[in-house]
């Protein structure tokens, strides 16, 4: 089966993740997208608590998507080099990106090493150009794709000045973020 991981730190996850998959789905030969949630970050940043990022990103409910836990359950260090021993040998992997990641990729540790191992999907983001485009990338394109701006840290931003967050995440989250008083 053909995998699409879908990594990061999920602080808030939101409808884009979900806008993501789908599209990597229809416009793509992946079959499944797997969530998956970092442990640790590169660089370190401040995020909710592991236990409240993974607990939102079960919430995330699309048919052919999961998540995986494997970088939570091998304490992984947010270093995406890291991640392929632990995967699953019985899987073709492809890792999906957003074109705001391609300014800075040339910075991830062994990215070299990274491509030659894994094919990597890059998801148009706007405001973000689609290049520079490394050896092993595809774009994901189709006339009928649907871009969006939203973005874990303008949903954070919004919760910090009182504003809803409704209309950018699934109520679940929303909800959970609310109960658990997260990002004021």
């Amino acid at each position: 089966m053909n995998i699409g991981l879908l990594g990061g730190a999920f602080n808030p996850p939101h409808f884009g993740h979900l806008m993501i998959a789908r599209q990597v789905l229809d416009f793509t030969n992946t079959d499944e997208v797997w969530f998956l949630p970092n442990f640790g970050q590169i660089p370190p940043k401040p995020v909710a608590k592991v236990s409240d990022r993974l607990a939102m990103t079960k919430l995330l409910s699309m048919p052919k998507t999961r998540v995986s836990t494997i970088e939570i359950d091998n304490a992984l260090d947010g270093d995406t080099i890291n991640l392929l021993p632990h995967l699953p040998k019985e899987h073709n992997f492809r890792f999906i990106i957003g074109s705001d990641q391609l300014p800075t990729f040339h910075l991830w540790g062994r990215w070299q090493e990274l491509l030659a191992a894994m094919p990597f999907l890059v998801f148009p983001r706007y405001g973000f150009p689609n290049e520079p485009m490394y050896p092993n990338m595809t774009l994901v394109t189709n006339e009928l794709l649907v871009g969006t701006n939203i973005s874990s840290t303008k949903i954070r931003k919004r919760v910090e000045h009182g504003l809803s967050i409704e209309e950018f995440v699934p109520q679940s989250i929303a909800s959970y973020v609310a109960s658990h008083k997260l990002y004021r």
